[in-house]
């Protein structure tokens, strides 16, 4: 049976403060969020949970050709009626025959996908990764985003003990209407509480129930030495779990709201991968997830592994109130003539390897390398078979410059308008001895701020939409990307 082998957490760099939010409106709904994470123009769902995945992806001794399936869920997919999940394949450059399965439609999709991947035949990825919105004036103030990917496979660290739910018919907590990306609600609170709490405690109850897991669960299943539960606030972990007597130290270790803000889908995930980085070998940890709409699922695992939540938390990038809402689309519109680079959809999906992978060409005859790889060998001119070279991700800054207001070609100009002026770049990447030039757009760093011989890694992100068709493909960090 596989068990958890590695884990990654994503994070948005820039953070901003609940005082910010407050300063503005006079009050903030979200109790007991200090600050959360604000999601740029070229981050989503998808690139999140590619960052995500490539961070446990990266922790594991595992061959990514080795994945088998790869379970996603979120409850903010770019597009409402396309499959996104096998952009992550393809992003993380694993085989077209991995299997997929996607999770949307409420908070309990994370749940969901973990309970697919400890299912699936051989080693699976689940990654969770959402980025939910609101009315600015109210429910938008708690939102917040990140991802977390949990590899799993048989020689994984930490076992799951067990996993029920508790299944019921509970709408209008929180829902989306048809043909919206704003999430509300129907602000009962009393029913919301009410709800939550009976549907968690039910769940958790179930596991010392749990048939399969009898002989493991020889202990008060609430004397665990950490939680990560529901968490839409601060105040929600220990709400729901009011009847369980589960201790506030104890929630403490899986709650990450306070921190990043609601990440939807995404927060008991990202809760579980904090409090598995923080437990001890025989600790037991327990994930609780609710969804408006469905009830709770509660999961008992045994073990540690590390996650680098707290490295990733680190060092983020304050922003004012005004910029938190051009970075979310909040305000602004912009009206975009002319053509710019059209690329047809079949010429980018013959080049999404080298979009996504940075997939270059070795030559035969002199050893050369060419990218992108068509055409006549750069080198020794010969119009032959290129052979197939992943380019290093990470690479030097040869030239830089910046792309101000009223610069950029009409594709980006939506993101200039949210984020501003920004930097691309002529970076040099080295394979065995070769080293190539490409011009490149760089990101995670204000502008002017990249220097000549700066070191940066590449990152899938979102560029352009085209046609209203999100495209996707690597642009370029700092490598001390928190600045």
């Amino acid at each position: 049976m596989n068990a958890i082998d590695a884990v990654g957490v994503a994070l948005p760099r820039l953070r901003i403060s609940a005082d910010e939010v407050a300063d503005v409106w006079g009050r903030y709904s979200g109790a007991g969020i200090e600050s959360k994470t604000v999601p740029t123009v070229d981050e989503d769902a998808l690139t999140l949970a590619v960052a995500a995945a490539e961070s446990a992806l990266s922790r594991s001794s595992l061959d990514p050709d080795d994945v088998s399936t790869v379970c996603l869920a979120t409850t903010t997919p770019p597009l409402d009626a396309e499959e996104i999940a096998p952009r992550l394949v393809r992003a993380l450059g694993l085989p077209t025959s991995t299997s997929i399965r996607t999770f949307t439609q409420s908070t309990l999709a994370g749940a969901q996908a973990l309970d697919s991947g400890f299912d699936a035949e051989g080693p699976a990825l689940v990654v969770a990764a959402d980025l939910p919105r609101g009315d600015p004036a109210s429910a938008d103030h708690p939102f917040g985003a990140g991802a977390a990917a949990f590899l799993l496979a048989e020689s994984g660290s930490v076992e799951r003990l067990g996993s029920t739910s508790h299944v019921d018919e509970l709408a209008g907590i929180s829902y989306r209407e048809r043909g919206s990306d704003e999430l509300t609600g129907l602000d009962i609170t009393s029913y919301e509480r009410r709800a939550i709490r009976e549907s968690v405690t039910s769940a958790v109850e179930g596991l010392g129930a749990d048939p399969d897991a009898a002989d493991r669960l020889d202990v008060d299943i609430t004397d665990v030495d950490g939680a990560a539960v529901f968490q839409p606030d601060a105040r929600m972990p220990s709400r729901a779990t009011g009847d369980l007597s589960i201790p506030r130290e104890t929630l403490a270790r899986g709650t990450v709201v306070d921190r990043i803000g609601d990440a939807g889908a995404a927060g008991v995930p990202l809760g579980l991968a904090a409090a598995l980085d923080a437990a001890e070998d025989d600790d037991r940890t327990l994930a609780v997830f609710f969804g408006s709409g469905g009830g709770a699922t509660a999961m008992l695992f045994e073990g540690r592994v590390d996650s680098g939540f707290d490295a990733e938390l680190d060092g983020g990038i304050s922003v004012t109130y005004p910029e938190y809402l051009r970075e979310r689309g909040y305000i602004g519109t912009v009206d975009v003539a002319g053509g710019g680079a059209h690329v047809s959809l079949p010429a980018w999906q013959r080049s999404l390897d080298q979009r996504y992978r940075l997939a270059a060409g070795r030559c035969p005859e002199c050893e050369a390398l060419t990218f992108p790889p068509e055409g006549a060998c750069r080198n020794c001119h010969r119009r032959i078979e290129f052979e197939r070279v992943e380019l290093p991700r990470t690479g030097t800054v040869r030239a830089a410059t910046s792309i101000g207001h009223g610069g950029a070609p009409p594709e980006f100009a939506e993101q200039q308008r949210r984020d501003g002026a920004y930097d691309v770049a002529i970076v040099e990447l080295e394979h065995k001895g070769e080293s190539v030039t490409i011009p490149v757009q760089l990101t995670d760093a204000n502008a002017g701020t990249v220097e000549l011989d700066d070191e940066v890694r590449a990152v899938v992100r979102r560029l352009y939409e085209q046609e209203g068709v999100p495209r996707y493909g690597v642009k370029f960090a700092p490598v001390d990307d928190r600045r």
